[in-house]
């Protein structure tokens, strides 16, 4: 009965970590779990929502300094929400690059 008891207490706890962290009511230690905000980044967020709550992900990236659309992605990504919310914009993660090389060597080899 123990081992239930504390296997759902387990559970309980790892879906705690997993829960979505709105942007306009977590504290700088909440925002501060969320992969790639720091303190830095976290105390520029606090700051912004003195000045009134973000509206949306427009808003909040335009607000505040050094998050664009690239880490806006990262952090909905990790958790984070505006009003809850996640980021619909730019896509998490590198940019696909083409390969131009392949095609370029097949034509030369045409060519011969």
């Amino acid at each position: 009965m123990l081992k239930k008891i504390l296997a759902l207490v387990a559970m309980l706890y790892a879906a705690a970590c997993f829960a979505a962290v709105d942007v306009n009511k977590a504290t700088a230690a909440e925002l501060d779990g969320i992969k790639g905000i720091g303190p830095s980044i976290s105390s520029k967020i606090l700051d912004e929502r003195k000045k009134g709550n973000f509206k949306d992900w427009t808003d909040f990236v335009d607000r505040v300094k050094g998050v664009g659309e690239g880490n806006a992605a990262k952090f909905s990504a990790e958790g984070l929400t505006v009003n809850g919310t996640p980021f619909k914009g730019a896509a998490a993660g590198p940019v696909a690059k083409k390969e131009t090389k392949p095609a370029a060597s097949a034509a030369s080899a045409a060519k011969k």
